[in-house]
């Protein structure tokens, strides 16, 4: 019997992503959508033909789904959350998992109060080409040196909620960001050190204050350490992880990775372009079974408090004008 799942937020990732993967899913199925913009929710109301709320708790009550897929705005995911633990509703959340590590902690209280299984959505991890970099890894001898790099451009880097730190809880950090924090902590764990150095002066006449480009350095206790490059400012769109060792190479692009040798000749690698697609069905399937408790939950709260901590120590580390060890954040 498959579980019944609710859609709360209607933007972009659940357009692309989350509808798609849970119309695609094998062990939920799609009982109703939920979002503030009466609009928008009419259209896909049409097109889905499920009951439709402008407010989450109206649907949580009449619907009585056994979870939610929550695509919100930051600032708005912690009152859904908080709806959805006192009714005894699982939630799986498009990250970040909070706006900051103080409401990070607050979350996992109210989610292990509630009672209620919460998994942050990070479908990298159910993607073959990125869960085959830690095999890659172990045959490219002591790696000390890492390359991150995730930018694109867009027109308005401050538009919306995404420009006020407030409702956002940073910039391109907290946001995009986030998954490439997501693969260092999965690849290399938490690092000792980390420095970040960011502005949100791409566009200055447009008064944003959340930061549009950052680049961060980080170290771990052993020799490696590299830096990571974010900006939704700077062209050509870029998403890369480029790890070098003493015996060759990892480079690990959207839909490709390559071991290469020491001359930077291609050993081996795997494609699979049409991976988004299968990797968002894959992850509802995933929590789904995590509901009926045949694998552990990887990305609930307690593994992202060292998230929070991690961005935390980014945005800290700019105040201080120094290194910040995130575990001590923790």
């Amino acid at each position: 019997m498959k579980r019944r799942a609710a859609v709360i937020g209607l933007g972009h990732q659940a357009r692309e992503d989350h509808l798609p993967g849970l119309l695609g899913s094998g062990r939920a199925e799609l009982v109703a959508v939920c979002d503030s913009n009466p609009e928008l929710l009419h259209e896909w109301q049409e097109l889905l033909q499920v009951p439709s709320f402008t407010r989450a708790a109206d649907l949580l009550d009449a619907v009585r789904p056994d979870f939610v897929i929550v695509a919100v705005p930051h600032h708005a995911g912690r009152g859904v959350i908080e709806e959805c633990s006192t009714r005894g509703v699982h939630v799986l959340k498009e990250k970040p998992f909070a706006t900051s590590l103080s409401e990070a902690r607050e979350l996992a209280a109210i989610c292990e109060a509630g009672q209620v299984e919460l998994m942050v959505a990070l479908q990298r991890r159910f993607n073959p080409i990125y869960t085959s970099v830690l095999q890659l890894l172990d045959q490219i001898g002591t790696p000390f040196l890492i390359d991150g790099q995730y930018t694109f451009h867009t027109e308005d880097p401050g538009a919306g909620w995404r420009g006020d730190v407030k409702q956002a809880g940073g910039g391109c950090i907290i946001d995009m960001g986030y998954h490439l924090i997501d693969l260092l902590l999965w690849y290399f764990g938490m690092p000792s050190r980390v420095i970040a150095d960011f502005s949100a002066a791409a566009l200055p006449e447009a008064g944003y204050d959340a930061e549009d480009t950052a680049v961060i350095q980080l170290g771990y206790d052993g020799d490696l350490y590299g830096s990571v490059l974010l900006s939704r400012w700077a062209a050509p769109k870029t998403e890369k992880l480029h790890v070098v060792g003493t015996r060759g190479s990892v480079l690990l692009t959207k839909g490709h990775v390559q071991r290469l040798d020491l001359h930077g000749s291609v050993v081996e690698e795997l494609t699979r372009p049409q991976a988004p697609s299968s990797a968002a069905t894959a992850q509802i399937d995933y929590f789904c079974r995590v509901l009926d408790g045949e694998r552990p939950n990887t990305s609930g709260p307690d593994q992202h408090l060292a998230h929070a901590a991690f961005v935390a120590s980014c945005y800290e580390s700019k105040k201080a004008r120094r290194y910040i060890d995130p575990k001590e954040m923790l």
